[in-house]
């Protein structure tokens, strides 16, 4: 299942760095603008301790963990949406992806160069919220001159719909807020789809500060958690150099030792890979089996059908039932047989909406 969350923000607020902590593809690191000029893609794997838990009972030959991509993007500047700084291909690249990790520079250090001479990350929020804004204004108003002419004539009954939202879009994008600060009915949502705006995708912002900060946050965490206090976004905040220097230590236990240190329970990069994979709506159901106990990835609200197609597209057109059993049922009872006498595996049908941490079995005919 290939959805991506892209990194973005302006030039030396700590992306790639990020980015290289999170995937083993490493993308050049500089005290320069533009030093990453192509999309560099990280196929990330996500921390599940489940994983381990199953694999204690089961003790299978392999564990397969679930993975998402993430994208590091080049830094946008002011007169991005006009073609500035390669501003065109960089709107291109975010279009392409399915949610937004924003960083913001949230630390002092006179040894690395903002763009614009001071650090503000609210300034750089509204930066780049402004080129995407302008983005999705121009093509809200090209799609509104063809809805009119369509909802005028009569031909197509859904450009009345869409002309409603692309209006409600319209007036919110000339106020200065993003697309996603529009309240959609779920109707309206799958058709808002079908707009590609970039300010409508989900989006995390990354507060990248200083390892003092990591704890307790800075004046400048504060300031954007107020910036953004009436968005419906998640705030992270994570040291990246730090995490940086996390990243070169060789052992489990090494890190660990860094991490209470700095009085942290994980590292800022396994939550950021946990909040992305859960801003792309994502959620996991396991295969296990003495050869293999595999985290397979689906969307949020997924049927039995549908999460069946994720194995393969066979299994979904041939799908008879599923047969399913709790994660905690499984762990207490420690064997599907057991699991099975205790009443407790369900043979479910088509309409079984798939629930995160479901054990599946399931059974088709091709």
């Amino acid at each position: 299942m290939s959805l991506q969350c892209g990194i973005v923000g302006l030039p030396n607020v700590g992306k790639s760095t990020l980015f290289n902590c999170l995937s083993n593809a490493k993308a050049q690191s500089a005290n320069f603008p533009f030093c990453t000029i192509e999309p560099n893609v990280g196929v990330i794997t996500v921390p599940d301790k489940r994983l381990e838990v199953l694999d204690s009972i089961v003790h299978s030959q392999q564990v397969v963990p679930t993975t998402v991509e993430i994208v590091d993007i080049a830094g946008l500047v002011k007169g991005a949406s006009r073609g500035e700084g390669l501003g065109n291909k960089f709107l291109a690249n975010i279009r392409e992806t399915d949610a937004i990790i924003h960083v913001l520079r949230c630390f002092d250090d006179d040894n690395i160069t903002h763009v614009d001479g001071s650090v503000d990350p609210v300034r750089d929020k509204e930066v780049i919220d402004t080129e995407l804004q302008i983005k999705d204004l121009e093509t809200v108003e090209q799609r509104i001159q063809k809805c009119e002419k369509q909802a005028i004539s009569g031909k197509d009954p859904e450009a009345k719909k869409q002309l409603d939202i692309l209006l409600r879009y319209r007036e919110a994008l000339q106020a200065g807020k993003n697309a996603r600060t529009v309240e959609l009915t779920e109707p309206e949502e799958k058709i808002a789809k079908g707009f590609f705006l970039l300010t409508s995708k989900p989006v995390m912002y990354v507060c990248n500060v200083d390892e003092g900060s990591v704890v307790t946050g800075n004046a400048y965490v504060e300031a954007v958690r107020e910036a953004v206090k009436d968005e419906d976004a998640e705030i992270l905040v994570i040291a990246a150099q730090t995490e940086a220097e996390i990243n070169e230590l060789e052992t489990y236990e090494e890190r660990q030792m860094f991490l209470n240190d700095l009085g942290l329970e994980e590292s800022g990069v396994v939550k950021l890979i946990r909040s992305a994979y859960s801003l792309l709506k994502l959620r996991t159901y396991f295969t296990v089996g003495e050869k293999e106990i595999r985290a397979w990835t689906f969307h949020d609200g997924f049927k039995a059908p549908q999460a069946a197609g994720v194995i393969h597209s066979d299994f979904e057109k041939g799908f008879i039932r599923a047969e399913v059993i709790k994660y905690e049922d499984f762990i207490t009872l420690k064997s599907e047989a057991a699991c099975k006498e205790a009443g407790k595996l369900g043979v479910e049908g088509k309409e079984y909406v798939v629930q995160d941490g479901d054990i599946m079995h399931f059974r088709f005919n091709v």
